[in-house]
């Protein structure tokens, strides 16, 4: 399907992966549009559906993270322009509020999440995507990001953290890999904030040229 088009602006969602850690909620926020923060739609830890690795629930699947809403969401705020979305704890592993998200006539707004690649096929299939990145950045600053970053935030005990960084430091290849696969694609973050701020440039021009010509 098309992208759809208001007033001669393209709609639609740039959906930002990345290694956990790898700065995407940081570069969401340079780029200055609106955010849909996907991991907010983790499922509840008592959830019966979640996937077990070893005897304990597997964060790092996919399949413990509620895709099918992830993309309603994204198609009502591109619909409507607005729409209630979770809010996640982390540290209690279950959605504790809900809040409005409204893109206040932004045409464009960013989708980041550990797994935003997940529903990259499925936001295309359906015309809402207009483009998919993974972040990519050293293995080793994004060790060091992760663990500063959980370790401030005292979302668990800090050998959970230790124990989880170095497990997805070593998957780390693994994951950019299969994001790449599911069609975004590897940028560093200069790039991305680069060809975003182009994106923003070009859409805000064309508003300009279709209320011109309205005017006349």
């Amino acid at each position: 399907m098309e992208l759809l088009e208001v007033m001669g602006q393209t709609v639609g969602v740039v959906l930002l992966a990345g290694p956990s850690g790898s700065g995407k909620s940081y570069i969401a926020r340079k780029t200055g549009l609106p955010i849909l923060c996907l991991d907010d739609f983790y499922k509840d830890g008592d959830d019966f559906t979640l996937p077990l690795r070893n005897g304990r629930v597997n964060w790092e699947s996919p399949e413990a993270w509620n895709s099918a809403a992830a993309v309603e969401t994204i198609a009502r705020l591109i619909r409507e322009g607005s729409a209630e979305v979770p809010v996640y704890s982390i540290g209690e592993d279950r959605r504790v509020a809900t809040r409005t998200l409204d893109l206040q006539g932004s045409p464009l707004f960013v989708a980041e999440g550990i797994f935003a690649a997940e529903i990259g096929p499925e936001c295309r299939r359906l015309g809402l995507l207009v483009e998919a990145y993974a972040l990519r950045r050293p293995r080793g600053l994004t060790f060091l990001r992760r663990l500063f970053r959980d370790l401030a935030e005292r979302r668990k005990p800090p050998a959970v953290f230790v124990r989880r960084g170095l497990t997805l430091l070593r998957s780390e290849p693994v994951v950019l890999r299969r994001q790449v696969e599911l069609g975004c694609r590897a940028a560093r973050a200069t790039q991305v904030l680069r060809e975003i701020a182009a994106r923003v440039a070009a859409s805000e021009s064309q508003t300009r040229r279709v209320l011109t010509v309205r005017g006349r």
